[in-house]
């Protein structure tokens, strides 16, 4: 029988630029300082963790019974933001862990995870170095692949939260994301079988169609239920005007098919309700930002969330 109360929501949102107020001597965040140039201080900051803990907590809505049960996240500063953010309301209210190391990213923005101690264990988790170098062959300082494993409602799961390089219209940046690919490939091919449950979720920088991704659906490990919520009128984010699905969740097929235990993959969605889009003017229904440049207009974020549900069967 089909009803919510067999259902869990699994979700990735890339928060924009979550940054707390402090310097860091070794990142490029001085933009994100009162006096830098998004005048960032502590009320905007406040402003933007009470909105992003209202998304959070609602992903999902109508198709599972509660909040999240896992959430990968990008563009958070360090593990204090993190903190920062679950201690507001709603999601104070939620036991949420989280897993989070810091990457040697430039901007100093990492990815990490928030699970719901009561549904999720965690059995291991590891930071995967992305090694890319840039055009002129130094190094690429960019954000590391979040590796967790652990065990969602008695099913043992791998999940790999994702932020890859940005893209460059020259296609220059194109062979990093291709790089990241393979480094999940390798991971998974070093887990020599066990990992027959995984999610590969996060903001690749390409779409479905994208050399990178094809890279992970050429391995014939996964399906790519975000590719068919990619319309001229839908997407997870927007570049000049256009829609584009750059965040995404796939699916192993160790969660396809009729088992008669554990989670089975049901459906995938874009998670975008009237609050989190832009009400009226020229931007209407794209999502409600914190900035547009250096404007400050007090959204959420330039990212909508997207997330997969599962069925539990026992």
């Amino acid at each position: 029988m089909d009803t919510l109360e067999n259902k869990c929501c699994i979700a990735f949102y890339n928060l924009e630029n979550f940054f707390d107020t402090q310097n860091d001597p070794h990142a490029l965040d001085d933009d994100f300082m009162a006096e830098g140039m998004h005048r960032w201080d502590g009320k905007r900051f406040r402003n933007k963790a009470n909105k992003l803990a209202r998304a959070i907590a609602a992903i999902g809505q109508g198709d599972s019974p509660g909040p999240p049960v896992l959430v990968g996240l990008a563009e958070v500063e360090n593990h204090k933001v993190i903190e920062s953010l679950l201690l507001t309301e709603p999601l104070k209210e939620i036991d949420y862990g989280y897993v989070h190391f810091n990457s040697p990213d430039e901007r100093g923005i990492d990815t990490a995870l928030l699970y719901h101690r009561g549904y999720f264990e965690v059995l291991g988790s590891e930071s995967l170095p992305l090694l890319v170098e840039s055009v002129h062959g130094d190094r690429d300082f960019t954000r590391d692949i979040l590796y967790v494993h652990g065990r969602l409602h008695g099913q043992e799961i791998h999940l790999f939260v994702n932020h890859w390089p940005s893209r460059r219209e020259d296609e220059s940046t194109d062979h990093k994301r291709v790089i990241a690919a393979k480094v999940i490939l390798m991971k998974l091919d070093g887990l020599n079988g066990e990992a027959g449950h995984c999610l590969i979720m996060g903001d690749f920088n390409d779409g479905p169609d994208s050399l990178s991704i094809r890279t992970l659906m050429n391995s014939k490990k996964f399906i790519n239920p975000m590719k068919q919520l990619h319309t001229p009128v839908s997407g997870s984010a927007t570049y000049r005007g256009e829609w584009i699905m750059f965040d995404q969740i796939l699916v192993s097929h160790g969660f396809l098919g009729t088992p008669q235990k554990g989670l089975a993959y049901i459906r995938a969605g874009i998670f975008a309700p009237r609050f989190l889009r832009e009400w009226e003017g020229r931007y209407k229904d794209l999502p409600f930002r914190t900035y547009a440049g250096t404007k400050y207009l007090g959204g959420y974020s330039d990212h909508f969330p997207v997330y997969v549900i599962m069925e539990k069967r026992n």
